[in-house]
């Protein structure tokens, strides 16, 4: 795998370069660290309303068609997303174009013009996101049940905000965000491809000399103690009930992680693994199930998720839960261990083919971790893996009173809900 250098620039902004000469591409991103959880409530979704707004223009590209054809007139392609905890601004150009893609990114994270009237228009384009978001019956149970598990705490609101929170954000609010998050020690610049890292750091040392300076306030801890309903229903006439049971799990550096991946590969990960055997081979319920977890520095979520008829709701979850509660009861069988960490394995290494996809991880790593772990030691971590730690992280995660459901669909009933979780 390519190696990386790390320099740490005098402003306190951090660059990690990855050199990966037999490829034609450069990516670069621009990690912030600034997601959803560091906002105050009644300006929920400015995270995400500024990334959209970044876009928009600066003073040496006056609109966003200026900022896209600089990248996209070298074949290039540019977005950003947010999540909870950070936002991401990146581009991938042909080698040869690593000054035009540093400098855009820069002039855009640095110098937004944030234009009132592109806010009030960008604002409607916002706004229909998220009624995208909750028109879509998976992807608004997947958000309910987030919201039910983390409760009305910063890591429970939606990354979006809501169609209020949105209507109230003006110029002076993107201002104050960018002033108190936009520093050069909460950014951090990640280039992988076909780079001289000596002329990486040099352009960026340049380019992003106007970055602020000075430490940026803490973000709001994770309080274990604020819950949202066990259940939680949005009742709509629709073919199926889409579903998500949710639990509160560790966070992202807790040594239990990489036992953690090996049991969503054993339950819920692709068409060999349990759920999918189970919920759809043998018993015909739902077309597509499976499990997952995101992990925040403090906190985090596994899900178990599917679509399926309303008369077999029911069953459905009944299903799900037991498949779960097995890994509490009985270690994994060698076989099937050996598999699930042959894939696991597998996977992250297939993750990582391209310099998009290495440049985000060290960016992502170095900005929530502080560090990048190797891959040969992920790898390692992966292999290492027993039953008896299978076991033993199921049991973390599967605890008596922790799942809560979120539902859409027709006819629901909260209370036989709430049964299902209690049996």
């Amino acid at each position: 795998m390519p190696t990386w250098e790390l320099v740490a620039l005098p402003s306190g902004l951090r660059v990690v370069v990855t050199p990966m000469p037999a490829t034609q591409a450069v990516s670069v991103s621009v990690f912030v660290g600034v997601g959803s959880r560091s906002e105050p409530r009644e300006l929920n979704g400015i995270t995400h309303f500024l990334e959209h707004m970044v876009f928009k223009g600066t003073e040496r590209r006056p609109d966003a068609h200026a900022i896209a054809e600089a990248i996209e007139g070298s074949g290039g392609t540019l977005n950003a997303y947010t999540n909870k905890e950070f936002t991401c601004y990146w581009n991938i150009v042909p080698f040869d174009h690593v000054e035009t893609a540093l400098d855009v990114a820069a002039d855009m994270v640095l110098h937004s013009k944030l234009d009132a009237e592109e806010i009030e228009r960008e604002r409607t384009v916002v706004q229909q996101e998220l009624k995208r978001n909750h028109d879509n019956p998976q992807v608004w149970a997947g958000r309910l049940v987030g919201m039910a598990v983390y409760g009305d705490q910063p890591c429970g609101w939606d990354v979006g905000g809501t169609i209020e929170t949105v209507q109230r954000i003006e110029r002076p609010h993107f201002l104050e965000h960018m002033e108190r998050w936009y520093r050069a020690p909460n950014v951090v610049v990640s280039v992988a491809g076909n780079v001289e890292p000596g002329r990486v750091v040099e352009l960026a040392d340049r380019l992003f000399s106007d970055i602020r300076r000075g430490s940026v306030p803490p973000v709001p801890p994770y309080d274990p103690s604020v819950r949202g309903p066990r259940v939680a229903v949005d009742v709509r006439t629709v073919d199926q009930c889409s579903f998500s049971l949710g639990l509160p799990i560790f966070g992202r550096a807790d040594p239990d992680r990489y036992a953690l991946r090996v049991l969503n590969d054993i339950l819920g990960a692709g068409m060999s693994s349990r759920l999918f055997r189970e919920v759809r081979e043998r018993r015909g319920l739902a077309y597509a199930v499976h499990s997952s977890y995101g992990l925040l520095a403090d906190t985090g979520i596994f899900t178990i998720s599917a679509g399926v008829d309303r008369a077999k709701l029911a069953e459905s979850i009944q299903v799900c839960i037991g498949e779960l509660e097995k890994l509490v009861a009985a270690p994994v069988p060698d076989e099937e261990l050996r598999k699930a960490k042959e894939h696991a394995v597998g996977r992250f290494r297939l993750s990582l083919e391209t310099a998009h996809a290495v440049g985000q991880r060290h960016g992502e790593l170095l900005l929530t971790r502080g560090e990048i772990e190797e891959v040969e030691d992920v790898v390692a971590a992966l292999e290492a893996v027993t039953a008896e730690d299978v076991q033993r992280v199921a049991s973390r995660v599967y605890r008596a009173g922790a799942m809560h459901c979120a539902v859409v669909g027709p006819d629901l009933d909260e209370d036989e809900l709430a049964n299902l979780l209690a049996a």
